[in-house]
Parts: structure tokens; sequence; C-alpha cells
């Protein structure tokens, strides 16, 4: 299967990477639907206007939505109850487009243009401060969402990417060196001992010697 045409599927895919048809991302939803291991009617965010793309592109019958994955909905965004977030960082680590700022233990807030509403970090969320609203009410799928708006949330869904991988990429190097130094302290340490304990056993014997003579 060429990527290609993985490609152009992904391309009439809205993107919000919600996780919704089953799949981690658009991306593996897409490369599914080329291998004949997903259908094309298990995405509720694209609605039946996605179907209908879908469709389109692999002279295939246009199907109702399979809502085992979902309904289509009003487009929504999420928002935090700032006054009860705790800074757990979970919702933030849950979005895929980096939509949501804070630190930890700091109140954290949501940009709501950047949301995509995938809801992602309502699962996560301990204390239940966030909830979804209405953006778009009456308007539902690619009615509710736009080809550009979902261009913008795949780019800031593959920097977020690269950023967790170099940081992955560092943290791993940090520990790598924080390891190497610690195996390197602890040998400079047994060796301190061993010779402090060769030190005693030689002045053990020197009093021993001494005492016989």
């Amino acid at each position: 299967m060429s990527f290609s045409h993985i490609d152009n599927i992904e391309n009439l895919l809205p993107q919000t990477q919600c996780t919704k048809c089953g799949y981690p991302g658009c991306r593996q939803y897409a490369e599914a639907i080329a291998n004949k291991k997903a259908n094309y009617n298990q995405c509720p965010t694209g609605g039946r206007k996605g179907i209908i793309k879908l469709a389109k592109y692999l002279n295939k019958p246009i199907i109702p939505l399979n809502t085992i994955y979902g309904n289509e909905k009003s487009r929504c965004c999420a928002i935090i109850k700032e006054n009860k977030c705790i800074g757990c960082t979970l919702c933030i680590q849950s979005c895929p487009v980096d939509a949501i700022i804070g630190a930890a233990k700091h109140m954290h807030t949501i940009f709501s243009k950047l949301c995509t509403g995938c809801d992602l970090c309502i699962k996560k969320c301990p204390v239940n401060c966030i909830s979804m609203i209405e953006v778009t009410p009456c308007r539902t799928g690619w009615d509710a969402w736009s080809q550009k708006k979902a261009d913008d949330a795949r780019k800031r869904y593959y920097l977020r990417k690269k950023r967790l991988f170099h940081e992955k990429k560092e943290n791993y190097a940090k520990l790598k060196k924080a390891t190497i130094q610690f195996k390197k302290n602890n040998r400079e340490t047994q060796k301190s001992l061993i010779e402090m304990a060769v030190k005693r056993i030689k002045e053990l014997k020197n009093k021993e010697n001494k005492k016989i003579k």
C-alpha cells in the first residue's frame, strides 16, 4: 500500500486526534482504512460529510455512521473551572494539540481557539473541573469544523509529538549520564571501603606481630 494513498485518506479526516474511531490518532485510522482493517464510517467527529468525502475518494457507497464509535455532535470546546484546578498536569499530558497551558501545582487554562474538542482531558481530570461547551450549536461534523482547522490541528499534533520525542531523548541522555556517574561514584566508594578494610587488616596484623614479639 503506497504512503500517498494513506496520506490522501488522512487528509480527509478532521485531525482532532480524539481516538473515538478506535485508533490512537487520525494517521493510524487512515492506515487501517487503507489496509482494510477498519471501515470508513467510524469517525463521529467528521460525521456524515466526512463519510461522504471518504466514500467518494475510496469509490465506495455512502453508509451511515457507525454509532458504536459515537454520535455526530455540535463542535465543543473544553473549559477548566480554574478555582477547582489542582494543577496535576494530567490534562496537559493528554491534550494532543498542546491547547492547555499550566505548570505542576499551578492553575491550568485552555486556549479555546486551539482546542479540537476531543474531550480526552475530561477523562484524565481527577477533580472533574473540566467540561465541554458548544461552540457551534446546530452545526455538526465538517459543518462545524473546517479543512483549515484540521490542517492547523494536525500541524500542532505533529509539533507536539516532535517536542515529546526530543524531551524523551534529552531525559534519556540525562538519565544515562546520571547512571554512569552513580556507577562511577559507587565504584569509588567500594574501592575506598576495600582500601580501608585492607588497611585495618594490616593494622590488626601489625598489632598481633608486636604481641608475639
